[in-house]
């Protein structure tokens, strides 16, 4: 028999996908031979580019997918927020570049880009689920639902 592969999503995961984001910032940030500030020692306000990654493109995407999830608090409000559809898209938007560069990704990185799909889509289904029950136990179902 084959083993199956049991997907939690927990406060270790989130912690995981901030400290990827966290370091590909970094990495960013860290070009050799640049000094630290583009305006010198006492400028506090200099931003550097960031480095444009295929890691940084997936931890964009998974980021925003997670923080849809309510996984992550809302970049804007602070608040942690359930957008299903927004959430969605993200995850499509994530499915559309493993196929688009399906054969031109290391082994690493399609297996990573895999298990983050997969790991998102089974967030989704679960919190969808919970939101559903507690909808449920709120108020009874519409009449008018067709379900």
């Amino acid at each position: 028999m084959s083993e199956e592969k049991k997907i939690i999503i927990d406060e270790d995961w989130k912690t995981q996908v901030a400290a990827e984001k966290a370091a590909a910032e970094r990495s960013a940030k860290e070009k050799p031979g640049e000094s630290a500030s583009a305006g010198g020692p006492n400028s506090e306000h200099a931003h550097e580019p960031i480095q444009a990654s295929f890691e940084l493109l997936i931890t964009t995407f998974v980021t925003e997918a997670m923080s849809a999830l309510g996984q992550l608090p809302h970049p804007a409000t602070g608040q942690l927020e359930f957008d299903p559809e927004h959430a969605r898209f993200a995850i499509d938007m994530l499915d559309v570049i493993a196929a688009k560069t399906k054969g031109n990704l290391t082994p690493d990185e399609e297996r990573g880009l895999q298990e983050v799909i997969h790991q998102l889509r089974m967030g989704f289904i679960a919190i969808s689920n919970q939101q559903a029950a507690a909808g449920q136990a709120e108020k009874p179902p519409s009449p008018f639902s067709g379900d």
